[in-house]
């Protein structure tokens, strides 16, 4: 199919180039990305019949990971030092 249309995970790494210059990074394109994303890992780690603890734990790594990165500033300030 058309490059547009393909996702992530089958274009080429000579492709990408294209591949992003078609996105539209508009707000209302972003907001677009963001839903279809957030529906299609629910499709697949949270809405399934016999579901494991991955999806979730998936949500928590996440959600660790942006919350660290938010306050690291505030975590590298406050670090034990040694001073010689």
């Amino acid at each position: 199919g058309p490059l547009s249309e393909r996702p992530l995970m089958e274009v080429r790494l000579g492709e990408l180039h294209t591949w992003i210059s078609t996105c539209s990074f508009s707000p209302q394109g972003l907001l677009g990305a963001v839903q279809k994303a957030w529906s299609s890992y629910c499709d697949k780690y949270i809405h399934v019949r016999r579901g494991g603890p991955a999806g979730i734990s998936m949500l928590l790594a996440g959600y660790c990971l942006l919350s660290y990165g938010w306050n690291y500033q505030h975590f590298k300030r406050h670090r034990w030092r040694k001073y010689h």
